[in-house]
Parts: structure tokens; sequence; C-alpha cells
């Protein structure tokens, strides 16, 4: 009898025991491995302005102005600090020789600096972006919005550039990888809030000297008479020859007669 209930309270412990253990068992998944997170995405590297300005062009005179102006440093930080980027419009050595003498020379520091930062947008666009801009002309410039603003239009892929005072267009592409696009145009851009709207013409060629005397001055007729009498020609040089002959004729005649009396 003891033996019995021994087996009985053992088989009951062992079947109360066993779901326990087997819950326990289910409840307890392996820890998961932990997912590497991703490496960070590399840097653009850093675009020196300078030195593509440098090897192309030339464009030493646009270079000079954005050091002299310090404007350099504005678009610098534009290239690699933003999100956004940079477009610049670059004009040749040439477009600044054929401009005239006193379009720059007589600008204050500050208009000159104004005139440097109309050269760019903030923002980077390629050549194919240029026919969207077009349509949301004119678009603001580095050194602001309306007389500092652009017009643009695409015509047949050719960019075109207007200032209201200044047109040109995009003749090569100098850099346009992300974040810095640099373009090269024929003309200096000029901005209407410096040179202002109203465009001076072509100036007509000069006139001819006029070598026809002029009504006071006196002819050489009016000068040899000069001393004659109005409206009488001096005498002349064979009448008074003609005057003597007759005269003497007349004498001789005369003579004749008396001689022939006496």
């Amino acid at each position: 009898m003891k033996f019995s209930m021994i087996i009985v309270l053992s088989s009951t412990l062992l079947f109360s025991c066993t779901p326990l253990a087997y819950a326990q068992k289910v409840a307890s998944p392996p820890a998961p491995t932990p997912t590497p997170s991703p490496a960070p995405a590399p840097s653009p590297p850093y675009v020196n302005l300078t030195d593509l300005l440098s090897v192309a062009g030339p464009f030493h005179n646009f270079l000079n102005y954005l050091e002299s102006t310090k404007v350099i440093d504005t678009f610098q930080n534009q290239a690699n600090n933003t999100d956004e980027g940079i477009t610049i419009f670059v004009p040749k050595d040439d477009a600044f020789k054929n401009l005239k003498k006193a379009s720059l020379s007589n600008l204050t520091q500050d208009q000159l600096k104004q005139l440097i930062l109309f050269h760019a947008l903030p923002h980077y666009y390629s050549l194919s972006d240029f026919k969207n801009l077009s349509q949301v002309s004119p678009v603001s410039t580095f050194a602001g919005a309306g007389g500092y603003a652009l017009n643009f239009t695409d015509t047949s892929g050719t960019v075109h550039l207007d200032s209201g005072w200044s047109k040109t267009k995009v003749s090569s592409s100098v850099h346009s990888t992300d974040p810095v696009a640099i373009y090269q145009v024929d003309k200096v851009l000029l901005p209407e809030a410096i040179f202002g709207t109203n465009i001076p013409p072509t100036p007509a060629p000069a006139p001819a000297p006029d070598t026809s005397p002029t009504a006071d001055s006196p002819t050489s007729d009016d000068s040899a008479g000069a001393g004659s009498a109005p409206g009488k020609s001096p005498p002349n040089s064979s009448y008074r020859i003609n005057g003597v002959g007759i005269w003497s004729q007349l004498v001789l005649a005369i003579a004749g007669v008396l001689v022939l009396f006496l």
C-alpha cells in the first residue's frame, strides 16, 4: 500500500514538473544578434574655386575681382558648407577688355562687390536644369532680387542670360559636378540696380567737316575790288591802253591839219 502511494505521488510530481520545464524552455528564445549600423556616407571632396579658375579660361580678371572684393570666401563657403551648392557664370578676360573704361572704374567698392556677387546663383544647376529655370525667371542671384535678378532662356540647348542691361550666353561648361557648376559667358554681367535701365544708344558717326567758305568771309574777287565803288567793276587795263591810243591818233590828226594850213 505504501509502495503504491509512492508511485502515485512520483508520477503526479513528474507530470506536473514536465510542462513547467517545457514552458520555461519555450519562453526563453535565444537573444537576437545585433544588426550593425550602416557606415556614414563619405563627405564630398573639398572644391577649391581658385584652383578651378586658375587652370581654365583664362579667367584672371574675374579671379582678381573675386579676391579683391573677398567674394571668393562667400562662394567657397557656399560650395563646401551648404547643401544647396553654387552656380557661377565666369566672363573670360576678353570680356573685361571689351567694356568701356568707365564701366567699372567709376564703381564704389561696394558696387563692385555687388557686381561680382551678381555672377552667381545660390544653388547648383546643371545645364539641363536651365530649361525649367527659364520658366520661373527672373531668378535671384547672390547679389539679391529685383535689379539684381537674371532672366534665362533656353534656345535649342543654348542658355541665354539677360540682366536688363547686358545680354550674353553660356559658351562652355568649365565644371559641372554637384555641388559646384561653373559656366563661361561671353560678356560681363551688368545689373540694372547699378547701371540703370536706360541703355545709351550707339553714338551717331561724327559729321564730315564743312569745307565751304562762310558767308562772312570775302572771296578773292571781293578782295580785289575792295577799293571800288559798290556795283562797279574796277577799270580794265586794256580799256586804258585803248583810250591812250585814241587820244594819240586825235592829236596827230589835229597836228596834220595845222601843218596843211600853215
